[in-house]
């Protein structure tokens, strides 16, 4: 109990101090116009409250993020405490904070734009290309799942559901943001804080009660407790698993859309920040409910690796764990709660992602999105494609998310470099991005190397990725240096 509450008070720690010391850091002046004002079109640029734009902006970065990476994070047993807390306030805050207060700064402008204004030319192509198939993969990953769960539910058939979750995915990416995101995403977002409450009640309620006995991270529990630990380090693959809830670069592709809505500067450390820290408090529960709830980390394990009791055919993955905590410690509320994590909230996630698709590509070719007809010329070919990768890749959830994870992770590499820039251009202490960036330079480099062919790897000798990853992260700071510096003197400033 120790650990897990000292890493909750932890984070809410970081959003007071080291939020307020992003804001001066970062230059934050509430007089300044943000683009909801300045370009204001009632269709992306609308100015909205400030706790509808939080809760969107949440649920935007968050949906089954941190619920699913920390499930599959807890596997590595305490150790994962570390990553979030650390992670999550001196990583991914400060990704999601410079992400948006430079778009606000940048009239609402999406992440490649951004990239480009910072680091060149040839990495705002790269962003373009990269950021659209990861918008459109995490999209067609979050139509298929949902549906076969509501299939499940209902009994109505496949095609049905695919339909109707298409048919919301359309409307959302062309509708004002203020209509169906606007009006939906608070109370999915509520029932995502709630479902996260109860979980962190039940914690407490089972430990004073004795029926639950948490695992504390100690020197003897500092160590690797995955089942294939000789596959999956704790260095890299830990600070892959958990993207979300600790720093993910899905994220700098969502928060243009509320840097186009908040009402001002000095609401960017709420909105940023302080939806990046309310995902790492989420995911810290699940972290622990999961490492806990089968006795500790060898019975989560256990589950997750080998078929149910009753019934062999079945092996758990985390959305049967969060089905079996909810219906277990929640009783019917956490039934509800079930179906709409597993459901609602990867739709939340889908929704956003097509329209993050549409604003990349309406910025790559300065197209105006204020009329209906280019908001549609747009959004078509993206679905057209998104459907027939749908029923290519029906069966390929695992093999998408891969793909998904280390994506996350190489994007929000070159945002924290981004923002590093933005602060070595800009006279100030540039280091602390550039050495998050360093960091996760290694991490992704790594990766590459040693992760198994199946995950997109290389499979080399871990010793040999090691080395790799951490010569490419000195190599990326020198080059960053000297780029920052020839910049510098061409008087970009």
């Amino acid at each position: 109990m120790v650990t897990f509450i000292i890493s909750i008070a932890a984070l809410v720690t970081g959003f007071f101090i080291y939020g307020r010391f992003a804001d001066r850091f970062f230059g934050m002046d509430p007089q300044r116009h943000t683009p909801a004002f300045e370009k204001r079109d009632n269709v992306d640029f609308i100015p909205m409250p400030t706790w509808k734009v939080f809760m969107i902006q949440f649920l935007n970065i968050a949906g089954l993020g941190p619920i699913f990476g920390a499930i599959l994070g807890a596997m590595y047993g305490p150790v994962a405490y570390i990553w979030i807390v650390l992670g999550c306030i001196f990583i991914g805050s400060m990704h999601d904070y410079f992400s948006g207060m430079l778009s606000v700064r940048h009239n609402g402008a999406s992440l490649p734009e951004l990239v480009g204004t910072y680091l060149g030319g040839n990495a705002k192509i790269f962003l373009r290309i990269f950021t659209l198939f990861l918008l459109v993969f995490v999209g067609v990953a979050f139509v298929s799942g949902p549906a076969k769960l509501l299939f499940t539910m209902s009994g109505i058939s496949l095609p049905v559901w695919l339909g109707v979750i298409f048919l919301y995915y359309i409307l959302a990416t062309l509708l004002p943001i203020d209509k169906i995101i606007g009006s939906l995403y608070p109370f999915f977002g509520a029932a995502l804080f709630f479902m996260a409450i109860g979980i962190f009640g039940a914690i407490i309620i089972h430990y004073i009660t004795g029926s639950v006995s948490l695992m504390e991270l100690t020197p003897s529990t500092l160590k690797n407790f995955h089942p294939a630990a000789s596959v999956n380090h704790i260095f890299p693959t830990l600070f892959i698993v958990v993207s979300c809830g600790a720093v993910s670069g899905f994220h700098a592709t969502q928060s243009p859309l509320m840097a186009r809505c908040i009402k001002s500067e000095k609401k960017g450390r709420t909105v940023f920040f302080g939806a990046m820290i309310a995902e790492g408090i989420v995911a810290l529960i699940w972290a622990t409910a999961a490492m806990n709830y089968f006795s500790d980390v060898h019975g989560l394990n256990y589950t997750l690796t080998n078929p149910l009791a009753g019934n062999p055919a079945v092996v758990a993955d985390p959305a049967w764990i969060v089905n079996e905590i909810c219906r277990s410690w929640l009783g019917k509320a956490g039934a509800l709660f079930a179906i709409i994590g597993v459901v609602a909230c990867p739709i939340t996630s889908g929704d956003t992602a097509f329209r993050s698709a549409r604003l990349t590509i309406a910025d790559m070719f300065n197209i105006s999105q204020k009329k209906t007809l280019p908001r549609l010329l747009i959004t078509l070919p993206i679905f057209a494609l998104a459907f027939i990768l749908t029923f290519l890749l029906k069966d390929e959830f695992a093999r998408i998310w891969k793909f998904v994870g280390i994506s996350n992770q190489v994007l929000a590499t070159i945002t924290c470099w981004t923002a590093a820039m933005y602060l070595a251009l800009n006279g100030k202490k540039h280091w602390f991005l550039s050495i998050p960036a360093m960091f996760l330079t290694a991490v992704c480099i790594t990766y590459f190397m040693t992760a198994p062919h199946s995950s997109g790897g290389l499979a080399l000798p871990y010793i040999y990725g090691l080395i790799t990853g951490m010569t490419g992260a000195v190599a990326a700071v020198f080059l960053f240096i000297y780029s920052s510096g020839k910049k510098k003197s061409a008087g970009r400033i």
